[in-house]
């Protein structure tokens, strides 16, 4: 993405991205004779609405800050996903998650940077804002769970991203932006983009979403803040000052308390499912 920003402006990129991924999925959508049908009209409206959110927010961000800080920054959003599941979804949160969110949320502070209200402040607010912005969509898809399971993986997600796209392209077309270079090395970008980072990304996270705990899925997205920050570095030398090192390394600890908590609570009721079904008395029952 913030490749692809070189030649063109975070709207024009963020509804090409989505159109080109758009297109890839109706085209297997063909391709394998599956069902077009739109099922759940207003639970995939909700879902798309967010995702195209997330989009635009990431590339607005990218656009006024590094890589390494607009990734974990949107890689908040599994804290976001534990404190929205309790209202929404009834998943409580409970003794370490708070341990937990609090280190988070220092990290963040220590990332976005308040105090320094020039671009690194605006670059941070927006990479919080698109991954709250993703854990809604993730929320939407757990809470309508029922809803998008009668639909095909693969359509609903081509739904999702069809609905998302449209109020891109608006964006596009109403924000005014720097004419888009069209060289074959932003080619290059919008279709890895289109058809690895969001056709298949989202394809995949949907099917993880609609099978897995909220907070189970979102957790398994640990490595890529950490890849992302290693990877800004080698390609456009980009290092994190003192207070955004401290602030990644307690968003880090954060995360692996979260994992941490998620897999203890997991294998205890593994447990207990376990001496349940070898207890003679509830087998008698």
């Amino acid at each position: 993405m913030k490749f692809a920003l070189r030649y063109a402006g975070p709207f024009h990129t963020a509804a090409l991205r989505s159109g080109v991924a758009t297109v890839c999925l109706f085209g297997a959508l063909l391709l394998l004779r599956r069902d077009l049908r739109l099922r759940a009209l207003l639970p995939v409206l909700l879902v798309s609405m967010f995702q195209s959110a997330f989009i635009a927010l990431t590339l607005w961000a990218l656009s006024l800050g590094g890589v390494g800080r607009v990734a974990v920054l949107n890689f908040t959003m599994p804290f976001w996903v534990v404190l929205l599941a309790w209202p929404v979804l009834g998943e409580r949160v409970r003794g370490t998650q708070w341990i937990a969110v609090a280190v988070a949320f220092a990290g963040l502070l220590c990332v976005a940077q308040p105090w320094d209200l020039g671009d690194k402040f605006a670059s941070g607010v927006l990479g919080v804002c698109s991954g709250f912005s993703w854990s809604l969509a993730t929320i939407m898809v757990k809470r309508h769970r029922s809803a998008l399971q009668a639909m095909d993986t693969l359509g609903l997600t081509a739904w999702q991203l069809l609905c998302g796209t449209l109020p891109l392209l608006l964006l596009a077309w109403i924000i005014p932006e720097r004419t888009a270079n069209w060289t074959p090395q932003f080619w290059a970008a919008i279709a890895y983009l289109g058809v690895i980072g969001t056709a298949l990304a989202w394809l995949l996270w949907t099917f993880a979403i609609t099978k897995l705990p909220a907070s189970v899925a979102s957790l398994n997205t640990l490595a890529i803040p950490a890849l992302a920050v290693l990877f800004a570095w080698l390609q456009f030398d980009e290092r994190p000052d003192e207070f955004e090192s401290i602030g990644m390394l307690l968003i880090a600890l954060g995360l692996l308390l979260l994992w941490w908590t998620s897999r203890r609570r997991t294998l205890s009721g593994d447990a207990q499912a376990d001496a349940k079904a070898n207890d003679p008395t509830q087998t008698l029952a």
